[in-house]
């Protein structure tokens, strides 16, 4: 595959609103020794990128990426599916062509179960180009996948969240669990997700979203606008044995009552709230667990590569971008206005 000396990028300039990320031509990055480079068919938008661009990410304090502070000019995209372009030192040719899905965390160990401690797109270079390059073992093979390239690039932090959720949560085949923020990228990923397990999932949504929840798997939705508990109750008068929770907030102090004996609240963002309170009684009397959980581990990710290899998923694309309207897409996304994910097109 012939590689340009140059290629198309768009790169986030500073911290600020969409005007920051500016459309360029770049040198095309050269893999290092252990890396390939990925020609990028597509990239898909997170919310980790609106923060990393408004430098709002993580702990309070000066403005930051996702794990800290930016080196400018960054190229944002955490979400990216390609084809392996070229190899660099001690990498098989034999990779070259490969239809791939990149793994974008950096972990703190070569180990099944490692840590994440820093992302693409933040930490190193990302997928808002026409190339990437990343280590060779975090590309997965995807040849066999009945998927399209923009729903393989719906996967990586939607859906690898989304996983690490379920497994730290322990969710089983027959169990009931509730999913909040149910209509975002995170929440569609998770509805399927539990569904595919084998859970009865119970969704929480905006009025105007409900079929899409329900289109994606989702056995009961309730409407976020009404008296959220009470619905809850009401579809799951036993209790809840997992919530599986990326919108925090007053949820969790109402919600922990609902879970059953030994129950289990996962949490994987703060939407709703990034302080809360509630008696820890509610805990420790009943033997719940308040769990934390940041996206996925390569054990993980593993697993939802096999699901997209079989097809097991099938990923909602809310709409697609040229790379040159990625100021654009960012802006839709903001609005959360759509269902599934947004993603652009090199």
């Amino acid at each position: 595959m012939d590689v340009p000396t140059t290629m198309r990028a768009v790169q986030l300039t500073q911290h600020g609103g969409p005007e920051v990320l500016k459309l360029t031509e770049v040198a095309t990055p050269t893999p290092g020794a252990g890396e390939v480079l990925v020609k990028v068919s597509a990239a898909a938008l997170n919310n980790t990128d609106l923060w990393t661009r408004e430098g709002e990410y993580g702990k309070p304090g000066p403005r930051a990426g996702w794990r800290g502070p930016l080196d400018f000019p960054l190229i944002q995209g955490a979400d990216v599916a390609g084809y392996v372009a070229a190899v660099g030192e001690g990498v098989n040719e034999s990779v070259l062509g490969s239809r791939v899905v990149i793994d974008p965390a950096v972990y703190d160990a070569d180990e099944p179960d490692a840590n994440i401690t820093g992302l693409m797109g933040s930490e190193r270079d990302g997928g808002y180009a026409e190339y990437v390059t990343t280590p060779l073992n975090r590309i997965h093979d995807v040849r066999e996948s009945k998927l399209s390239d923009d729903q393989l690039a719906a996967l990586p932090i939607s859906y690898g969240t989304a996983l690490g959720m379920i497994e730290r949560g322990r969710l089983q085949a027959g169990e009931t669990v509730l999913v909040s923020g149910a209509s975002g990228g995170v929440g569609i990923a998770l509805v399927q997700l539990a569904r595919a397990r084998g859970a009865r999932v119970i969704a929480i949504s905006s009025g105007s979203k409900i079929q899409a929840v329900l289109d994606a798997g989702a056995h009961v939705v309730v409407d976020r606008a009404t008296d959220i508990i009470e619905q809850v109750r009401a579809a799951a008068p036993n209790g809840i044995d997992v919530a599986l929770d990326v919108v925090a907030g007053d949820l969790v102090h109402d919600g922990l009552p609902l879970l059953r004996k030994a129950g289990r609240w996962v949490v994987a963002g703060a939407l709703g709230g990034h302080t809360i309170d509630f008696d820890v009684r509610d805990l420790y009397l009943h033997n719940r667990q308040l769990i934390g959980s940041t996206m996925h581990t390569p054990e993980h990710f593993e697993l939802l590569m096999g699901m997209a290899r079989r097809s097991e998923i099938v990923p909602v694309v809310a709409a697609t971008f040229p790379l040159e309207q990625a100021a654009q897409a960012q802006e839709v996304l903001a609005r959360r206005a759509h269902v599934g994910k947004i993603v652009l097109r090199p």
